[in-house]
């Protein structure tokens, strides 16, 4: 980015540690989010579906003396409120984005996102672009490859009671489902994912009610309307968004499709593409090191 912190000084060095906190969300809820530094401007990773904040740890190191880094979880995932409806609609998502941001009361920061996390922030981006001073959006955009999307929906459908004997057992579907995933990855997913029951098995710290994706009760007309009305927002949002823009696309992506990346990166007026070698959907955790490089250049102004 142009105004890129890279060339000031380093503010303290920061704990790698991070610090738990809970920020209030919309309808009520109470988000949890880590926090690794409070200096300079505010840099704020949010993951994807089914993934939680710990999904960007490899990634805080290099940003953490420049930025305040904290990274999200959205509701129903990991130690944030589950809502008891069942509200997690992409308003849903992009309200507590609001409320977070209006609580902390950062008047402009940089937002990164992947998959859910990289649509919402588009939209967050449409709504408020004077709020962003740089965004990064990981392997998403406003049209997804039904490649992807099915194998998504079927990985999901394949688990029907999602609860494991043991840690072990939930790293072992991890790794049938993220392929390319580096094995500390791995770990890490299954460290952060799961919570103890009190019967000795262990749950996912995800709100079931996501596993239908909030269409189980909607007629395939509706969720074609939705998904036209999405798409549609999201495009609007590549042309509205005005502060400098990294697009991510893994090399292998089954969701974000060349196509599609290349028109964002022409529709955006201030956009560049960067494509990571040897990664699907998963970009961090299936290549970080080239990942965290693109990250660290976009960033940092860092070769």
């Amino acid at each position: 980015m142009s105004d890129s912190p890279a060339s000031t000084k380093a503010a303290k060095p920061p704990t790698l540690e991070p610090r738990s906190v809970r920020v209030p969300a919309a309808d009520g809820l109470s988000l949890h989010m880590l926090e690794w530094s409070t200096e300079g401007v505010p840099f704020l990773f949010v993951h994807g579906f089914s993934n939680e904040a710990h999904i960007w740890d490899d990634f805080v190191p290099a940003l953490a003396p420049y930025y305040g880094v904290r990274a999200l979880d959205w509701r129903g995932h990991g130690d944030s409120d589950w809502h008891p409806d069942g509200a997690y609609d992409w308003d849903d998502h992009v309200r507590d984005l609001e409320a977070v941001v209006d609580h902390l009361g950062w008047e402009r920061f940089v937002l990164c996102g992947h998959s859910l996390g990289g649509r919402v922030s588009l939209l967050f981006a449409g709504a408020h672009p004077e709020k962003l001073a740089g965004l990064v959006v990981v392997d998403t955009g406003p049209e997804h490859d039904p490649r992807g999307q099915v194998r998504i929906r079927m990985d999901t459908e394949a688990h029907p009671d999602p609860t494991f004997a043991s840690a072990a057992e939930y790293e072992a579907m991890l790794a049938h489902q993220y392929i390319a995933a580096t094995s500390s990855a791995i770990k890490r997913m299954a460290k952060h994912g799961l919570r103890a029951r009190d019967d000795g098995r262990f749950e996912l710290k995800m709100d079931p009610k996501l596993r239908d994706f909030g269409r189980a009760k909607l007629a395939d007309d509706e969720i074609e309307r939705r998904d036209r009305e999405l798409t549609e927002r999201l495009w609007k949002a590549c042309e509205t968004v005005s502060c400098p823009v990294l697009v991510v696309r893994g090399a292998a992506s089954d969701i974000l499709s060349p196509d599609t990346a290349d028109r964002m990166e022409e529709v955006i007026a201030n956009g560049s593409l960067a494509v990571i070698a040897r990664a699907s959907h998963s970009v961090m955790t299936d290549n970080p090191d080239a990942f965290g490089k693109a990250l660290a250049a976009f960033a940092l102004g860092a070769d």
